[in-house]
């Protein structure tokens, strides 16, 4: 890496820290319902009106149950407003009803805070079904990941009780007292960056140059014309107009950065200028998307009484984002060894000039999309800056295990802690049968119940991946959609399905997954990535919560120092990444080798 890319990196994570525990101590209070009078004044009446008993704390059964029809709610009220968006207000460009399988995937990925798009935003989704449906299940998703790690962090402070808190009342406060007041912000200050933000209709614009092109020849009644062989006869055609794609873009731009979301407003996503016009909206974007999750490590140590605990927790998350974003930089500053430029002799020739820039803005270069493609597949948000698709093989392969190890390094806004605390359980139970003493963690005796638990929240998503990835690679419909045969084809459709079971989003994007096939099978993908990993996690913290919290003795295994944090870091890599090691064979691995074989 060079000197700029270090600097970067190191000016990222110091005012990640700085932004972050503050952030952290607030968001503990909210946890614990430490809140001023005035805001309990203005949630009392939405209270009344529900119907709902915030001091009422729920079962880890009513809890999941209260959870689950709720998302499964949003579903349906975000699919029938793509349905509907034909007759409905606020569609200046006229935007058709969504077709009932994009309809159905774009719903469910939206509720998962997947926030997976089949289709080209601005071209798609009229400015309604934008902040109605999209918007604001980018709210609802991310403050449902947040509610879950609440439910978690009780469980583990929590002195022998059969409740984890209330669903209702932390879905409330999370939306109304962090991310709306943080997105307000933050959209104020992408407007002042050049992020737009209006309900103008599409803006037809002339060009400075004129554009050439071809298209297929209508006839009289405006059908293709084809030739012999049945191929449409094409024309040349030439124009210097520009359709200019306008709509209320700062706000959405906001919580999908915030609630590590992802989902664009236009099908560039955060490479368009219009949602990420400077380098330094850039880093404020990339700032944004790791926040939530950090701060939550200092929540989790406030909560459980230890913030030595929450460090730990950082130090690990912190470790592996780094070693990621050294590998992924140089794989990108090397370049393309068949782009190498030759000297007299092959002992002379050096890689290709200024690297891989393929698929990368240039207000932004290699390190800032290189560090972005991490950061955005650390944690479940999946926008991004740069296309992933072209990569170099070891370049796409990081982000691709970013996803795979669980998302856990920093991850989304909750599911980041809770994911990593299920294997700090598996960590201390590994560490446990090493010393031949029942293991604990944070006073708390883990046994066989949650062993369990822990065993199925962990193994669902790589069974997502895998199987889906087998049924695409063995159907007709599934190799349909590959635009690049051989190894990268391969990745292509291993990426997909890993972007959906993990709730990423992001995609290679030369996977044509806009169909029947694709839509129907990442949307189940999506929906038992999320909610079969959520319902185990509140199963622990119901069973965590029923225990006794135990005293520290000298056999106590420490889980705040570097010793922890070391064995942290190997449970995640080894149980998290090894189901994936042979689809990476055979996919980012050997195009590598294929790809530096011929130089």
């Amino acid at each position: 890496m060079t000197s700029a890319a270090w600097g970067l990196l190191a000016l990222f994570i110091t005012a990640l820290l700085v932004c972050a525990y503050p952030l952290g101590l607030w968001i503990a209070r909210l946890c614990a319902g430490r809140l001023p009078r005035w805001v309990d004044a203005i949630e009392a009446p939405l209270y009344r009106l529900a119907g709902v008993v915030p001091q009422q704390s729920m079962k880890w059964t009513q809890y999941s149950l209260a959870l689950l029809a709720f998302n499964a709610l949003g579903v349906l009220a975000v699919y029938a407003l793509q349905r509907l968006q034909g007759v409905l207000p606020f569609n200046p460009a006229g935007m058709a009803a969504v077709s009932a399988d994009s309809a159905f995937n774009t719903a469910v990925s939206f509720v998962t805070n997947t926030n997976w798009q089949g289709y080209s935003g601005e071209a798609t989704m009229s400015y309604l079904t934008q902040m109605l449906a999209l918007s604001v299940q980018n709210f609802f998703s991310a403050a449902t990941g947040i509610a879950v790690v609440f439910a978690l962090i009780r469980g583990f402070a929590a002195r022998s009780t059969s409740v984890i808190g209330n669903f209702w009342a932390d879905i409330t406060r999370v939306t109304l007292w962090l991310l709306l007041p943080l997105s307000l912000v933050f959209a104020v200050v992408l407007v002042g960056q050049g992020v737009i933000q209006n309900f103008d209709a599409y803006k037809e614009v002339t060009t400075l140059e004129v554009t050439q092109f071809q298209q297929p020849k209508a006839d009289a009644a405006g059908q293709p014309v084809l030739d012999a062989k049945g191929a449409p006869v094409l024309e040349d055609a030439k124009t210097d107009k520009q359709t200019l794609a306008m709509g209320p873009v700062a706000s959405q731009e906001a919580i999908k950065m915030l609630g590590t979301n992802g989902g664009g407003f236009f099908n560039a996503n955060s490479a368009h200028p219009y949602e990420n016009p400077t380098a330094l909206s850039n880093f404020l974007q990339m700032l944004a998307i790791f926040l939530i999750p950090a701060a939550l490590c200092f929540t989790f140590g406030a909560e459980v009484g230890d913030k030595r605990q929450g460090w730990a927790v950082l130090a690990a998350m912190t470790v592996m984002f780094v070693l990621a974003v050294v590998a992924i930089t140089p794989a990108e500053q090397a370049g393309n060894p068949l782009l190498a430029a030759q000297g007299v002799d092959q002992a002379s020739s050096t890689l290709q000039a200024g690297g891989n820039m393929e698929g990368k803005e240039t207000r932004f270069g290699i390190n800032a999309t290189s560090l972005f493609a991490v950061i955005t597949t650390a944690a479940s948000c999946g926008a991004v800056n740069g296309m992933h698709d072209s990569l170099t093989p070891l370049g796409g392969m990081v982000p691709m295990v970013m996803m795979q190890l669980g998302e856990v390094v920093f991850g989304g806004v909750g599911t980041g802690l809770y994911g990593m605390l299920v294997f700090a359980i598996l960590a201390v139970f590994i560490a446990g049968l090493m010393i031949g003493r029942t293991p604990e963690y944070l006073g708390k005796k883990i046994e066989s119940h949650e062993m369990k638990l822990t065993s199925v929240a962990i193994l669902v998503t790589p069974m997502l991946v895998l199987v889906g990835t087998a049924i695409a690679v063995m159907t007709d419909a599934g190799r349909a959609g590959i635009a690049n045969p051989g190894a990268h084809g391969f990745s292509e459709i291993l990426y997909a399905l890993t972007s959906a079971g993990n709730n990423n989003g992001s995609a290679f994007a030369g996977l044509s997954a806009n169909t029947q096939f694709y839509n129907t099978l990442l949307a189940f993908v999506m929906w038992f990535g999320r909610f079969g990993v959520i319902v185990p996690v509140l199963a622990i913290a119901g069973a965590l919560a029923a225990k006794k919290r135990l005293p520290t003795t000298a056999g106590t295994l420490p889980t705040h120092g570097p010793l922890f944090v070391v064995l942290l870091i190997g449970t995640v890599l080894l149980v998290g990444l090894l189901n994936y090691v042979p689809a990476l064979a055979l996919g980012p691995m050997v195009e590598h080798l294929m790809l530096w074989s011929a130089h």
